[in-house]
């Protein structure tokens, strides 16, 4: 049997790790899959939108039509009013009037036999037929101010319930407000999330036409064209999509492990190799960790770890990326603005470190300066996820 040298056993294995270390492999056809997933589901959130707006409108046209009936029923409630106020003053005008037949009603049954004459009467005939008169004026005046008195009190009642449907109109137009404050809420939910989709779709069409450029197959594994393609001509692939590689030039280390090592740690020929964000966002974080001989440290510390953490949008979700162990800051603050080009640092060999390298980490949240959780509930994502990352590459 012969002997295999050590070269070709580095080489082997050296290609086993050719490929970038992704848990989401797909081809063409899923990324194609996606672009019309995300498609229908951004046509689904817009059609939602055009509900909404027609719902809005119609429950404007009903609050229009509810301030025109209150308009109405001020103004009926105001000529009631004025109603009221005339009926009354022509109750005491009748009940002067009233008063002045019934004294003299009064005086014409008196016993002064001068009467007859003070009023004219010629005769008893006449008396009579004068006395006939003034009892029929002053019937005539008690129905007069008994019918004014129903029609003051039917006023009063139809106020009653004017002013009674005047407080269901505004309770209906506060309900229908509230209704539409509701749908106006819901319309802002849905745009909320709609450029996260379009994101996406953006997203999965910039993988279709890369890896068409490179001549892949529509149903090949992309890591198998990007491994074909690397191995033909000695060149890794630059990283496509949101983010990018930290480093320009570099090695992997060590791999994400979901269960001791949440993360990739990186390395380069160049020992003080160039550090950058991963995409455009803001710095969430510069400091140091407290990492010192006897604090739960595996390796042995020579100080504390220089760590810079930034705070990328993408997808409507915070991401948030870690870089430790660098050897020097860049010339970057807290919250100040950073792109893909942006220098964040050197690497270095800062805190609980066996030789210059870069520990990088992607997260949901942070637990400094308020990132949304706290150092139990940090939970690391794997990077190969998101970035594409080969065992060795010279370019982001």
């Amino acid at each position: 049997m012969k002997k295999i040298s050590l070269t070709l056993v580095i080489v082997m294995i050296l290609s086993l790790f050719a490929l970038p270390m992704r848990t989401e492999a797909k081809t063409i056809a899923q990324f194609e899959a996606e672009v019309e997933k995300f498609t229908a589901e951004l046509q689904a959130k817009q059609n939602s939108l055009n509900k909404n707006k027609a719902e809005i409108e119609v429950i404007k046209q009903k609050i229009s039509n509810i301030i025109d009936q209150m308009a109405a029923a001020e103004k009926e409630i105001d000529k009631l009013q004025l109603e009221i106020e005339e009926s009354n003053q022509e109750i005491k005008e009748k009940g002067e009037e009233s008063k002045s037949i019934i004294e003299y009603y009064q005086i014409s049954n008196g016993e002064n036999i001068y009467l007859e004459y003070a009023f004219g009467a010629t005769d008893i005939t006449d008396m009579i037929y004068r006395m006939s008169i003034v009892e029929q004026l002053t019937e005539y005046n008690d129905k007069v101010v008994e019918e004014l008195e129903i029609l003051i009190e039917n006023n009063k009642k139809k106020q009653k319930e004017l002013e009674k449907k005047m407080d269901n109109l505004n309770a209906l137009e506060t309900s229908l407000k509230a209704q539409q404050r509701k749908v106006e809420a819901d319309s802002n939910s849905i745009r909320g999330t709609m450029p996260s989709i379009e994101t996406q779709i953006k997203e999965a069409q910039a993988q279709i036409k890369y890896y068409k450029s490179l001549k892949c197959g529509t149903n090949e594994d992309i890591q198998d064209c990007e491994r074909r393609i690397q191995q033909s001509t000695g060149t890794s692939l630059p990283s496509v999509g949101f983010f990018s590689r930290p480093m320009a030039k570099g090695y992997v280390t060590q791999y994400y492990n979901s269960s001791s090592h949440r993360a990739y740690d990186f390395s380069s020929s160049n020992k003080s190799e160039p550090i950058y964000a991963i995409a455009e966002g803001t710095v969430h974080a510069i400091y140091h960790d407290n990492c010192t001989t006897g604090n739960f440290c595996g390796y042995r510390c020579n100080g504390n770890a220089k760590v810079v953490v930034t705070k990328h949008n993408y997808n409507g979700k915070y991401y948030y990326a870690t870089y430790a162990h660098l050897g020097s800051f860049g010339n970057i603050s807290v919250g100040s603005f950073v792109t893909r080009n942006t220098k964040i640092g050197n690497m270095g060999n800062t805190g609980c470190s066996t030789g210059p390298h870069l520990h990088f980490e992607l997260a949901t949240c942070h637990y400094m300066n308020n990132g949304g959780c706290t150092s139990k509930g940090y939970k690391g994502l794997n990077p190969g996820s998101y970035i594409n990352i080969p065992y060795q590459f010279n370019n982001r």
